[in-house]
């Protein structure tokens, strides 16, 4: 799989990448297309060279758009680099939550996964609204249920938000995790097929501040969160 990574200025939203996208049919899959259309990065996975050329030949049709700089590659062993963010956010979560979780000496560990999920949903609805176009363009691209319905990326950005609230405020536990349980098994899906077909697009997880690419990463965040509802069913 070839990388091909550079930056595409006069992008104002994410309509404009949707605009490139098109432009360059022609040589690549849409779905092998990652745009950040805040900063301009754009990568290509491709299974064969792309020439960089082709691709500024296929811009000139809109003169708003130029390849501003040379293509880099991706290095290799970047993981921790690249998913940096998810990374950093995970982190910050889980010491928040056993630092609440520790009441004289005593750790409530029930009250730590609810103070994760809490900080989970509220922190990475945060990201989604953002830009929330920009996150429904990029959701409805795997997602099984925004794929056919388009309003539902939508809906799901302010569902994490209300989930995040609720897990905050202790809301009918038995309710709530059964419906997160369900609510990520049905995202999964969506994610499973994308990476288990190989598909080289964004990851939405983080709306379309963070330039991430669908990965097994991915399968891991929304596994872990069924995984903890499931097992605080078991309290119940």
């Amino acid at each position: 799989m070839n990388t091909l990574t550079f930056t595409i200025s006069g992008m104002t939203c994410s309509s404009c990448a949707l605009i490139i996208k098109d432009a360059f049919k022609d040589f690549v899959n849409e779905n092998q297309i990652s745009i950040n259309h805040i900063n301009g990065e754009t990568t290509i996975f491709s299974d064969y060279l792309i020439d960089i050329n082709n691709l500024r030949d296929a811009l000139k049709r809109y003169p708003k758009y130029k390849i501003e700089n040379l293509p880099l590659n991706k290095e290799k062993g970047s993981w921790i680099v690249t998913y940096k963010p998810v990374l950093l956010l995970f982190f910050y979560i889980t010491c928040l939550s056993l630092l609440i979780s520790l009441n004289n000496s005593t750790f409530d560990f029930h009250k730590a996964m609810n103070t994760f999920m809490a900080g989970f949903f509220i922190a990475f609805s945060f990201f989604k609204l953002l830009n929330l176009k920009a996150f429904a363009d990029s959701y409805s691209m795997y997602d099984i249920i925004a794929k056919k319905i388009k309003s539902w990326a939508y809906i799901y950005a302010f569902l994490e938000l209300v989930l995040g609230i609720l897990y905050t405020i202790n809301f009918n536990p038995l309710l709530l995790n059964t419906f997160t349980a369900l609510l990520m098994s049905v995202s999964l899906i969506g994610v499973l097929k994308s990476v288990l077909n190989k598909k080289q697009i964004q990851c939405a997880c983080l709306g379309s501040v963070f330039n991430l690419p669908m990965s097994t990463l991915t399968i891991v965040e929304d596994g872990l969160m069924i995984g903890m509802s499931l097992v605080m069913l078991l309290f119940y």
